[in-house]
């Protein structure tokens, strides 16, 4: 009996927090994964364990180029589109860099799909969504977003992003799923990215005064990494009509004051709290709308907060625990992914 091939997917992005733990759930899967990525937010050290399979791939690239077409396969069976830094401290660190990211490099994948027949998964993120005036948001809301701030080059090149995918999907140059992002959490996270809950779970196992910006009654919505990644599996495979974007996260919302009370307790920590200046546009009240998850694909977040934030202060505390000697992040910005 002749053995069918392993289907072949690309995973640009693939050495970041979210990527790395794709690649892995794919190859669990039986696929065989190509992973892309320039290595300026991702990590070689998240793809050591995968390297002894001989299913897995690894390339050195950055999207905006054009595809390396002699390091890849003729053809791809899906593409997964993570490529771009998603902390404001990494993506306003080149805000052009982050902008062509999101354009260019969508552009370059989604041809490259074409020329694959590839189904092709764009992930974007809840800022499309800005500071909304709607709560919770539906995919159908347009969003309340500053197109000059400095959240811009994230905001408006995933916004464009989906634009492309969305004109691929008109003229039927390609199948798109575009799936948008909340707050995402959980081991391989950055230590330095300036996310709110690994600021938070470092500063307090540091015994460091933990950051709040603002009064702390901002709110978001945190999803841990597994859930999330289930969900993408799950869109990617969907078949039928073009569904459109797809909210994905936890709909369970709390303040940034409720979150730092539960990583304290869990970590013990004496640290002290201090308030700094909210940066400019950051989101008041983040909280998805899964609905059309939940309808289309049967796809609910199960890991309870504790857990996912036990999980996390553990893989902190343990393989991230020399890095963190080293260099512990100075407070930045929240963001919602």
């Amino acid at each position: 009996m002749m053995k069918t091939p392993a289907r072949q997917v690309l995973v640009a992005g693939g050495a970041g927090f979210l990527g790395s733990h794709l690649c892995e759930a794919l190859l669990s899967e039986g696929a065989a994964v190509w992973c892309l990525d320039n290595l300026l937010t991702g990590r070689r050290q998240n793809l050591h364990h995968l390297e002894r399979e001989p299913r897995f791939n690894f390339v050195e690239w950055d999207v905006i180029a054009p595809p390396p077409a002699r390091r890849l396969p003729r053809r791809f069976d899906q593409v997964f589109n993570l490529a771009c830094a998603a902390s404001p401290i990494q993506y306003q660190a080149d805000p052009e860099h982050t902008m062509l990211t999101s354009v260019v490099g969508t552009s370059n994948l989604l041809r490259l799909a074409e020329r694959s027949k590839a189904r092709f998964l764009l992930t974007s993120t809840s800022e499309v969504y800005g500071d909304p005036e709607v709560h919770p948001q539906t995919e159908t809301y347009r969003g309340n977003v500053s197109c000059t701030g400095p959240r811009a080059c994230y905001d408006e090149g995933k916004r464009a992003g989906e634009a492309l995918a969305f004109d691929f999907h008109r003229s039927e140059r390609a199948e798109v799923r575009v799936v948008r992002l909340f707050n995402t959490y959980g081991p391989r996270m950055r230590a330095d990215d300036g996310r709110v809950v690994s600021n938070v779970i470092i500063q307090a196992l540091e015994g460091a005064d933990i950051t709040i910006y603002g009064d702390g009654t901002q709110t978001r919505s945190f999803c841990y990494f597994a859930d999330i990644i289930d969900g993408l599996l799950r869109l990617m495979a969907h078949e039928g009509e073009q569904p459109g974007p797809i909210n994905m996260g936890n709909p369970e919302e709390l303040t940034v004051r409720d979150l730092v009370a539960r990583v304290q307790a869990l970590t013990r920590s004496p640290s002290a709290i201090i308030h700094l200046p909210l940066p400019q546009d950051d989101p008041r009240r983040r909280r998805p709308d899964i609905a059309q998850a939940t309808q289309l694909l049967g796809w609910v977040p199960r890991t309870p907060l504790a857990k996912g934030l036990e999980a996390t202060v553990a893989w902190f505390s343990s393989r991230e625990a020399q890095e963190m000697a080293h260099a512990v992040p100075s407070p930045q910005p929240l963001v919602a992914i």
